[in-house]
């Protein structure tokens, strides 16, 4: 089957979506599928895939949801995204976030393949964009023969501006990635117990607040050490570095970026994972990579994280923004080490549904169910 796997972000920089993207084109092809992933891609210091296929290297940052989306507006997209169309006659064209402008836009305009949109986002406030839009909405909307959303969150949220029929697929997890037996991180492998946070310092991840719930955790239990991981530079750590010195909160490690194959280790190096997220979060899938490193998780009780831990079972849920509340729970967990084995263990089992192999298969099994009932017939 010939595949074409349309994303509006910069694929050159990390993200869920991106992510996303990116595992499902490895899994498809690996199916035997010929995949072909159309993206904008800014770093020209990027080596390209072979799949992938550029459409702009003119990006910019628009805020959206609590984080920045990192689009293309150029308006060379648009004719570029019909001649790749017509040149490579996909058998199925699948748009993330169909509605994002300007790839996403062109792509369903044009393409006379079966269209399969997948939802990835969440917020609890109205949309600014698809608000106003009713009727470009219903246009686009047409021209989409199957949607997918990553969570009942999200479904709830595209919902309010598209009622519909959707089929619910998660985001997925390299299970032998995180589950095989990676070496800890040898520095802090030094009897002192770990915490890890994984992301960006954005407002929306409520990284002050676990620096606030840290602060009680030292007071309990001096030893204790938090690492911060993520796609975050100095000047996005910076203001934090000051809130720690000023107040005085001792033993946060700023690690930065690490390089994919690093992080699993990073996981295998923690006691406990947090993850305190404020909202807008349609899945959480630095939840589950946790879960596959066997780890028990701390996190906020907000839609798209309550569908993936279980409170008392894969870890603990507290509520947004309580610090004495995200405290408490890490406090729990690293003053009982077998109820941090037993939480990690039912962490690994709830993580193999989210396997990517697992999660590619319903998804091909989807565009076949949605072939049928369009009366097309699709290649195996």
């Amino acid at each position: 089957m010939k595949i074409a796997l349309v994303s509006p972000y910069d694929f050159s920089v990390p993200g869920g979506v991106v992510k996303h993207i990116y595992y499902l084109a490895k899994h498809f092809r690996e199916m035997g599928h010929d995949v072909k992933v159309i993206a904008p891609c800014s770093r020209k210091d990027v080596p390209l895939s072979e799949y992938l296929v550029k459409v702009s290297s003119l990006v910019v940052g628009i805020p959206s949801a609590g984080s920045v989306a990192r689009v293309s507006v150029s308006p060379l997209v648009y004719r570029k995204a019909k001649k790749i169309l017509e040149e490579e006659n996909f058998d199925v064209v699948h748009i993330h976030e169909p509605f994002t402008p300007m790839l996403p836009v062109a792509v369903l305009r044009h393409s006379e393949a079966l269209n399969i949109g997948t939802f990835h986002a969440y917020r609890p406030d109205p949309h600014p964009l698809l608000e106003h839009s009713d009727v470009l909405l219903k246009r686009l909307a047409k021209k989409l023969d199957g949607r997918i959303v990553v969570s009942m969150a999200t479904r709830d949220y595209i919902s309010r501006y598209l009622p519909g029929d959707y089929r619910i697929i998660p985001n997925g997890v390299e299970l032998d990635f995180f589950q095989r037996m990676n070496k800890p991180i040898e520095r802090f492998c030094d009897g002192r117990p770990n915490v890890l946070f994984v992301g960006r310092l954005e407002k929306r991840k409520g990284f002050s607040f676990l620096l606030d719930a840290f602060k009680i955790v030292r007071a309990e239990i001096p030893q204790a050490r938090l690492l911060v991981v993520g796609a975050f530079d100095d000047d996005d750590k910076k203001p934090f570095v000051e809130y720690v010195r000023r107040n005085r909160i001792h033993g946060v490690r700023f690690i930065g970026r690490v390089p994919e194959e690093e992080l699993p280790r990073y996981y295998h190096t923690c006691d406990v994972f947090c993850a305190p997220s404020l909202g807008y979060e349609s899945f959480g899938m630095v939840l589950v990579e946790a879960m596959a490193a066997g780890k028990p998780v701390v996190a906020s009780a907000i839609p798209g994280y309550t569908e993936v831990v279980k409170s008392g079972s894969e870890g603990l849920l507290v509520p947004p923004g309580d610090p004495q509340a995200l405290a408490r729970a890490i406090i729990h967990l690293l003053n009982n080490p077998q109820l941090r084995e037993w939480m990690g263990e039912m962490g690994k089992r709830k993580a193999a549904r989210y396997s990517w192999r697992q999660i590619a298969s319903e998804v091909l099994e989807y565009y076949h169910e949605v072939a049928e009932l369009k009366g097309k017939k699709l290649p195996k």
